[in-house]
């Protein structure tokens, strides 16, 4: 190689290892912001979450640690299942596209791991945007993959089942 092919290559080196302008302004970008935890705080996994056509700012969040809800868009949150579901890991999370207070949980989380998968007690459907809850059957599901709700009828629902992933 030629010693003026060994420089060019050399000055190429260096000049792509040193920091640019650019990136040293991409580093100081977030200097002085401060992250902080909006919640929930007893949580566990998150398996799923919806939210609400009729309202941007309402969410459901399905967690190993029950159902939470935030009216804020995220801001906050607070759990609106822990006085009505037996088990508390969910796996499905439907809101009725035609009423916005017809909420339907499927519990049992879905994601299956080796280690070991929460197991649910069945479908919880509320028609007062989470504040009570009913059972509404399949007590023996114990892992729910999905629901969905009939778009002008909530009262339609369809419960994909995984069952019990530890039964012979």
């Amino acid at each position: 190689m030629k010693p003026a092919m060994i420089l060019a290559c050399l000055g190429l080196a260096l000049a792509s290892s040193m920091p640019s302008a650019e990136a040293s302004d991409e580093r100081n970008f977030f200097d002085g912001v401060e992250a902080r935890n909006v919640g929930p705080f007893r949580g566990g996994r998150a398996t799923v979450s919806v939210g609400v056509r009729q309202d941007p700012h309402v969410y459901y969040m399905g967690t190993t640690g029950g159902v939470w809800k935030t009216e804020n868009a995220g801001a906050s949150w607070h759990p609106i299942s822990d006085e009505d579901f037996g088990t508390a890991a969910v796996g499905a999370i439907a809101v009725a596209p035609s009423d916005p207070n017809v909420i339907v949980v499927g519990m049992g989380e879905s994601p299956f791991r080796n280690i070991a998968s929460s197991q649910g007690d069945g479908v919880y459907k509320s028609t007062d945007a989470g504040k009570n809850w009913t059972r509404i059957g399949f007590e023996d599901l114990r892992q729910t993959g999905e629901i969905r709700i009939h778009p002008t009828d909530p009262d339609t629902i369809w419960v994909a089942a995984q069952g019990n992933a530890y039964a012979e």
